[in-house]
């Protein structure tokens, strides 16, 4: 992750920054950024594969 996106992520917060929420946000962006490269790459699963994927789940 860039300085900048920290950077920008913390001066998003007020004064009293809650450091658990502050983590939870940037672990939030960390995976948008890896899921938007991982997409970019051509590796992404469709609609079809993720419903059944959760339709053999539900049967358990």
């Amino acid at each position: 992750m860039k300085r900048e996106t920290v950077l920008k992520a913390v001066k998003e917060f007020p004064a009293e920054v809650d450091l658990d929420r502050l983590f939870e946000r940037l672990l939030f962006i960390r995976k948008v950024e890896a899921g938007l490269v991982a997409a970019d790459e051509g590796r992404k699963v469709g609609q079809a594969e993720v419903e059944a994927h959760f339709k053999r789940k539900w049967r358990k």
